[in-house]
């Protein structure tokens, strides 16, 4: 009987640790531009860096916006699935064939296994305070330059014989010589570059009874305003109609596994089934239960090509 008690309190404090613990990620661009990571709202590196990670993020939803330095390339923002147990995640920040800039998924670690950060990487612990505004520095050198201004000192020496007298003319042209300092100021200003403000809202958070797994979006709809959004879909007569108003209603709003199953349901064809899946995946509450959406499908073979899809966006 101890021994069972010993083994229950052992793994009751591994998962209670687990729990406690956060992920680590790692984000970095190939090319060496630098950005700032801003996570749910907070910027979290104080100076834009090329290679950066943030540690122990113990949030129910992550949101990812990376501000470049350089303000012409814009801004990218991601979802980021929270996995269920601790992982150093990494991710790729780089321009997909259209030249944009994307947050891509390149693979993660459980925490024990991960290796020591290398020389080069910044590592910041997850911030939920707001950073003070990067402020403006001026520099100013001042230059001393003296001169000197005025006549020289001029001696003229004059002999003469007039009529057997001798003259003699001496002319001293003695004048002030004038030393003048002048003060030339050159001002150089450094000016440091200003992320665009973040706006940091609380907003309340679903909680679902039972789920405790990842989640991509914070409240789903509620009932009547889901069964309203299925009755306008259901309403079209033409499936390229039902599948672009499902996306624009899943544009603005949150929705469950479950719902994303019924939407799935209105449409005749296996093809525009899937390309709603693959359109609704990441941004669903639940995202743990994804795998419920599967049912939907009548092919296999769209089952697998879901799963590569999910495969290739983590």
């Amino acid at each position: 009987m101890k021994k069972l008690t010993f083994t229950f309190l052992f793994f009751l404090g591994f998962a209670l640790t687990a729990l406690a613990q956060g992920s680590n990620y790692i984000f970095f661009t190939e090319n060496g531009e630098q950005f700032y990571v801003v996570v749910n709202g907070i910027r979290q590196n104080e100076k834009p860096e090329t290679n950066v990670m943030v540690r122990n993020i113990n949030a129910m939803a992550i949101k990812v916006r990376i501000i470049f330095a350089d303000t012409t390339l814009g801004v990218v923002d991601k979802m980021i699935p929270v996995p269920e147990l601790p992982v150093e995640m990494t991710l790729n920040i780089k321009r997909d064939k259209a030249g944009k800039f994307q947050v891509r998924y390149m693979g993660e670690v459980p925490i024990a296994q991960a290796p020591p950060a290398p020389a080069g990487r910044t590592v910041v612990v997850y911030n939920t305070e707001p950073m003070p505004p990067i402020q403006q520095t001026t520099v100013t050198t001042t230059t001393t330059t003296t001169g000197t201004t005025g006549l020289p000192n001029d001696q003229v020496n004059v002999n003469m014989n007039v009529g057997g007298f001798g003259v003699n003319i001496n002319v001293n042209d003695n004048l002030n010589q004038q030393t003048t300092q002048t003060t030339y100021t050159q001002t150089t200003t450094t000016t440091t570059s200003t992320p665009p403000p973040t706006t940091t809202t609380t907003q309340p958070t679903y909680q679902m009874p039972g789920y405790s797994g990842p989640v991509g979006c914070p409240w789903p709809m509620s009932g009547p305003d889901f069964e309203g959004a299925k009755n306008s879909i259901a309403s079209k007569s033409f499936e390229d109609s039902k599948l672009t108003i499902a996306k624009q209603i899943f544009d603005n709003n949150c929705l469950l596994s479950s719902q994303v199953k019924q939407i799935m349901l209105l449409f005749s064809f296996e093809d525009s089934r899937l390309d709603f899946a693959k359109y609704a995946y990441g941004r669903t509450y639940d995202i743990g239960n994804y795998y419920k959406v599967n049912d939907a499908f009548t092919f296999e073979s769209s089952i697998d090509d879901l799963n590569q899809f999910i495969q290739s966006t983590r």
